[in-house]
């Protein structure tokens, strides 16, 4: 067997140490009671699950993201989970069959067969909340606002918003009658913000109103007054086009009532999820890092491929990435140490102490008190006048 260095992890896979390990687990905890306080009940999915159910809906674009292996025990094809959303999905769909609108979080790890734009970590530990059940802007509104609180929770700075709506496109798209091949085209000149491109897409197209509203798309980026421009050079679009904008102004108006100082941004050619969102698709972005530190959108009917096809809503971030963003410590509490003796009663009085929420370590056989500060103890417990007392380290 060759000689090879047993401690290295693959590319883009990392461990994760003490100290930020209890920063992401303070954040966890806090943000999962967060969660908990807006009326969203936590499930726990599998890691690993037949391919076809993790290729469903919105996990059709993650086919690329996917390990895949085969099941011993029956023969079919296996998938590491690279995104919680569909698993939730279903819960939703199959497993819990709730009638009224249903609140869901998750918090669990990821893994990507290769990192995302812009970064090199292909395991992720991915943290979102869905709702279920609910079509209206009030759905919307509510999962952008948990998003936003979830960043300020873990006091992210200088957060801005990107919304935009992918229903306006394809309304357009299935007005001018494109096939799926000019459709794709077009997508991809869009997201390139490629004008010559659009234009010379567009140009051959018989309803001239349609094409000039679909070539807008491209300058139609900016502050709320995009809105405005929006609905102007829109006059006469398909009905469906028109209420997503109505819908996305709802939105922004409710936003920035309830967030006055997040600033939000809008680019209506910024095609976001296009393959999987229906609806309002938004991401927080923050000064100085190129990729979203959290994102989101309306996905209705993600739960079809699982027997029951509802109206959802969700966002999602990588809480390691979200930790490494902002500022979250865990409480910062001292330890006791304890000698390594045969004392009676010591072993009581530590586990009396360790009920109390206190942090006890027990020395080990040969270490001496003055190894307490390296273990984070500031007190320490001795024998004093027949009983267990804890007193300063130093004392």
């Amino acid at each position: 067997m060759p000689n090879v260095d047993r401690w290295l992890l693959p590319d883009g896979i990392e461990e994760v140490l003490p100290e930020e390990a209890a920063r992401i687990e303070a954040a966890r905890r806090k943000l999962l009671d967060l969660f908990a306080s807006w009326g969203y009940d936590l499930v726990i999915t599998p890691h690993i699950e037949y391919l076809e159910s993790l290729l469903t809906g919105a996990g059709h674009d993650l086919e690329l993201q996917t390990f895949k292996m085969t099941d011993q025990l029956s023969g079919r094809m296996l998938g590491l989970r690279a995104d919680i959303t569909p698993q939730v999905a279903r819960i939703d769909a199959h497993t819990l069959g709730a009638e009224g609108p249903s609140r869901l979080c998750y918090c669990g790890s990821v893994l990507h067969t290769r990192p995302r734009p812009l970064s090199t970590a292909r395991s992720l530990i991915q943290l979102g909340a869905e709702l279920y059940g609910d079509a209206s802007c009030a759905s919307d509104v509510e999962i952008i606002s948990l998003m936003l609180e979830t960043l300020s929770a873990c006091q992210v700075q200088g957060v801005h918003l990107d919304l935009g709506h992918v229903g306006i496109y394809r309304g357009l798209v299935q007005a001018a009658g494109l096939d799926a091949v000019r459709e794709n085209a077009l997508f991809d000149a869009l997201q390139r913000k490629a004008v010559d491109e659009v234009d010379k897409l567009t140009s051959a197209l018989p309803d001239s109103a349609v094409a000039a509203m679909l070539r807008s798309l491209a300058g139609l980026s900016g502050g709320v007054e995009v809105l405005d421009r929006a609905h102007a050079l829109m006059d006469g679009a398909p009905e469906s086009v028109m209420a997503a904008l109505d819908d996305l102004a709802e939105v922004a108006q409710t936003l920035g009532r309830r967030y006055p100082d997040v600033p939000l941004y809008f680019d209506l050619g910024e095609l976001r999820g296009y393959h999987y969102h229906t609806g309002v698709a938004f991401a927080a972005f923050v000064p100085g890092v190129g990729q979203s530190v959290a994102q989101g959108g309306r996905y209705d009917d993600i739960g079809r491929d699982f027997g029951r096809a509802r109206p959802a809503t969700g966002f999602s971030t990588d809480l390691r990435f979200l930790v490494e963003r902002g500022q979250v410590e865990p409480s910062r509490r001292g330890g006791i140490w304890a000698p390594y003796a045969s004392e009676p009663g010591l072993q009581d009085e530590v586990m009396a102490l360790r009920a109390k929420g206190e942090r006890v370590i027990v020395a080990l056989p040969g270490q001496v008190d003055s190894s307490a500060p390296d273990y984070g103890c500031d007190r320490i417990l001795r024998h004093h006048q027949g009983t267990w007392q804890v007193s300063e380290l130093n004392s």
